[in-house]
């Protein structure tokens, strides 16, 4: 029986990894020794905190001028911006992953989460505008929910990519109230007649599209939301529908009215519509499934329906829409844990197939790749690592073009059946995946017949062994290969696997004293050209292996 009783008793190792690769893109051996003296509840407390950004804002360099910032303070459209608008957008992705990198909570991982379904594009803006967009992400990732889906309808970027820029009172657009029905909230159900999809109906849509007319940007230096402290759109009450707006008996006939024709009235309205979606019981279930497939596992049965998803409705509604009390009470289950039955069948341990992103972040955590400094080496620090290297080679070509969802329902390996996120792993993409390993151990882009352009850092795959204390005796085989297969692979692997990567992969058949010898000698010289073969060949055969690609 599907469960969310807490999980009893300290982690350990298989579990505290399980944890952290769900709950965090960082990924190191020394995290999950930490965590694995620690109850559930101890390890997830670090987690669910919004830690401040490292870096308060991008900054930009054409290569020879030094870094500057152009978000913060918020300046006059007049004000010349340091470059190219479009470039500047790369560079504001490029300071979110960075973000994401050296994020040890859950925010980063929460906005990602967020993306999915409150979705815009980084082109949907100005590179400002993105960059606030990513900031109300942030502050609303471990808040709560019904504040952060009323912020999205005057973000700049939500106001430009589902058109509600171009509804007015005299000529309303449906866009961005179908899509606040279909992905902000109740979701839709299963078609019940003409227009009807039982959450909500297509009077439903045309009621909402008045309440939101008249809502459209602002310019970033003149309004700002007083509880984000982020610019923002606002209301222009000589754009906006005052009639009185009566909804479906989905929405239970309900009849709602601003009661001042002015800013404040549309803004009343507005609270008053929220309001009324997020008493639909659907609109919490809806949003627990999400949480559900994105950190447990695609798949929904009717007990984990009845068990888990409508519990943690009722405890989001309980919380009055607060986020944090839902994922403490998922994260530390017996469920999410899969100690709640002995079926082997349904295994949540190695459920899930790695995003691109997942992959890409973990591993660069977990190798301890060493990043540019965004301030000293900053055309290294955004072009080459993070547009060339991460956001192109890494994301993009493995299927995944970050801030680029392809429709308004975000990446499709998150949300369409029934393959879901095979399609993270399919023909098209299992190519690009398997350059990653290639990629960190040449440090360039390894673009094969073409230009192998350097991407700012490298991992020295010898030095690291020696250095980082993630093999704890890196002179014994056995224990090297051991203990990397435990800390990359969501479960121990077998025997006969293990055998394969020490005794075929590592060793390349030859005896383990041969591998003592060379290891000495590099500790002794400093010399890694005989030992960094055999540890070259096991991260690539590691990285390539089916349970490297799942978590």
């Amino acid at each position: 029986m599907a469960s969310l009783n807490p999980l009893s008793g300290v982690l350990g190792r298989r579990k505290a990894a399980h944890l952290l690769r769900r709950a965090s893109f960082r990924q190191s051996r020394a995290k999950v020794d930490e965590m694995a003296g620690q109850t559930a509840a101890e390890a997830l407390a670090s987690f669910l905190t919004a830690y401040p950004f490292q870096l308060d804002q991008p900054l930009y360099s054409d290569g020879v001028a030094a870094p500057v910032s152009w978000v913060n303070p918020p300046q006059p459209p007049s004000t010349s911006l340091p470059g190219n608008d479009a470039d500047l957008t790369r560079f504001v992705m490029g300071w979110w992953v960075n973000e994401a990198l050296h994020d040890p909570g859950s925010s980063h991982r929460m906005s990602m989460f967020f993306h999915q379904f409150l979705a815009v594009d980084a082109a949907s803006g100005s590179s400002m505008e993105f960059f606030d967009y990513l900031s109300l992400l942030h502050w609303g990732s471990l808040g709560n929910l019904k504040k952060l889906v009323t912020k999205m309808v005057t973000d700049n970027c939500m106001l430009s990519y589902v058109d509600n820029d171009q509804n007015f009172a005299q000529n309303p657009n449906e866009n961005f109230a179908r899509e606040f029905f279909e992905l902000f909230t109740v979701g839709r159900g299963q078609p019940a007649g003409p227009g009807d999809y039982t959450t909500f109906t297509e009077d439903d849509v045309v009621q909402a599209a008045r309440v939101f007319t008249g809502f459209n940007h602002a310019q970033r230096h003149q309004n700002s939301d007083p509880d984000t402290n982020l610019p923002a759109g606002k209301a222009y009450p000589q754009s906006h529908d005052f009639d009185p707006k009566t909804f479906s008996p989905r929405l239970g006939g309900a009849t709602i009215t601003a009661p001042t024709q002015d800013a404040a009235g549309m803004v009343a309205e507005l609270t008053a519509f929220v309001d009324l979606v997020f008493a639909q019981p659907e609109g919490s279930k809806n949003f627990c499934r999400r949480l559900y497939h994105f950190f447990v596992t695609r798949n929904i049965p009717q007990d984990v329906e009845d068990e888990i998803i409508a519990p943690l409705a009722q405890l989001l509604v309980d919380s009055n829409f607060e986020i944090k009390p839902v994922l403490e009470k998922l994260l530390q289950s017996e469920h999410f844990f899969d100690v709640d039955d002995s079926n082997n069948a349904d295994e949540i341990v190695g459920a899930l197939i790695k995003s691109p992103l997942d992959l890409t972040l973990q591993a660069l955590t977990f190798f301890q790749l060493p990043i540019p400094n965004p301030v000293t080496e900053n055309a290294k620090h955004y072009s080459d690592f993070y547009s060339a290297a991460v956001l192109e080679r890494m994301l993009a070509r493995a299927g995944m073009d970050l801030f680029y969802p392809q429709d308004v329902a975000g990446y499709s390996g998150y949300y369409q059946d029934p393959v879901l996120n095979r399609q993270f792993f399919n023909s098209a993409t299992i190519v690009q995946r398997y350059k990653l390993p290639q990629i960190l151990l040449t440090g360039t882009n390894a673009w094969g017949s073409g230009s192998n352009d350097p991407i700012g850092t490298k991992l020295e795959v010898a030095i690291w062994i020696r250095d980082s204390g993630v093999v704890s005796d890196p002179s014994g085989s056995n224990i090297l290969v051991q203990e990397l297969l435990d800390y990359l692979f969501p479960e121990t692997p077998d025997a006969e696997r293990f055998t394969y990567f020490l005794d075929t992969v590592f060793l390349n058949q030859l005896p383990p004293q041969d591998w003592v010898y060379e290891w000495d000698n590099f500790l002794a010289t400093g010399d890694d050209s005989e030992v960094k073969i055999p540890l070259e060949r096991l991260v690539n055969a590691i990285l390539y292996a089916p349970e490297y690609q799942v978590f």
